[in-house]
């Protein structure tokens, strides 16, 4: 079980408030970019910052945030390399983070040595696509040591399994699937656990945030802020800055 030292409670901070959680990748388009593009996205009104851990096969990411990855390792970016910017971005925010990677990065790095490094940086959650959740202890029990939610994805399934993934969530639950599918999906999910549902299926407009936080916690914005680094490298800051602050505006109208 995480403490009261982790961050993630503070993303969904008051009764009815409604999250907004942005994802970037690492070292896309380089290090220091990254390290300057999250406290813009903090200032802007995100509540939440994803840092992608770029890997070769990302099967569980679309194009936009496959071809981020690609770029990202050509570039030299290393799991050491993502930990650099969680050090540099902390000596200048205390924004809730939690690192997004698939099983074979943290697996190479060492499980305990990856989630100790987790904790010296005040890392506070971390998304794994592809872990089964048959096989989850084994990374669950190092993560936990050291103060590090492991968020769960939860795309629409049978209600048992539902049940077993969602229940004992530390932080929030991570709900993908189709559009359509997602409101019966959280209805689902909240007859097992309190834990907040935040909803991340291709939302890239006021209006999809709006709607889908209607009826969950929060919102994750994926593509469309990756797309946006895409678009406008090394420059990208005042994009995403303008971006994040309509999104988050929309958030304030369900709040209301």
């Amino acid at each position: 079980m995480i403490n009261e030292n982790n961050k993630i409670k503070r993303a969904f901070h008051m009764p009815n408030a409604k999250a907004l959680i942005v994802f970037l990748t690492a070292g896309d388009p380089d290090a220091d970019s990254c390290v300057k593009f999250i406290p813009e996205m903090e200032r802007a009104g995100a509540d939440l910052i994803e840092i992608g851990i770029p890997f070769s096969d990302p099967i569980a990411e679309d194009e936009i945030v496959q071809a981020a990855n690609i770029r990202a390792i050509k570039r030299g970016m290393t799991t050491d390399g993502v930990f650099d910017i969680v050090k540099r971005v902390r000596e200048r925010s205390q924004i809730p983070l939690c690192l997004k990677s698939y099983l074979n990065p943290v697996f190479h790095y060492g499980y305990e040595r990856f989630f100790e490094k987790c904790g010296e940086l005040s890392v506070d959650g971390i998304i794994i696509p592809d872990l089964p959740y048959e096989e989850k202890a084994e990374v669950e029990e190092p993560a936990n040591r050291h103060n590090v939610a492991l968020i769960p994805m939860l795309a629409p399934a049978s209600e048992e399994r539902i049940e077993r993934i969602a229940k004992n969530t530390d932080g929030y639950i991570y709900v993908t699937g189709s559009k359509e599918a997602v409101p019966s999906l959280v209805e689902s999910i909240r007859r097992v656990t309190a834990a907040p549902c935040a909803i991340g299926v291709g939302i890239a407009a006021p209006k999809q945030v709006e709607h889908m936080a209607s009826f969950s916690e929060g919102c994750i914005v994926e593509s469309a802020a990756v797309k946006i680094i895409e678009e406008y490298g090394k420059e990208a800051a005042p994009r995403l800055y303008e971006f994040v602050k309509n999104m988050k505006e929309a958030v304030f109208a369900i709040n209301l």
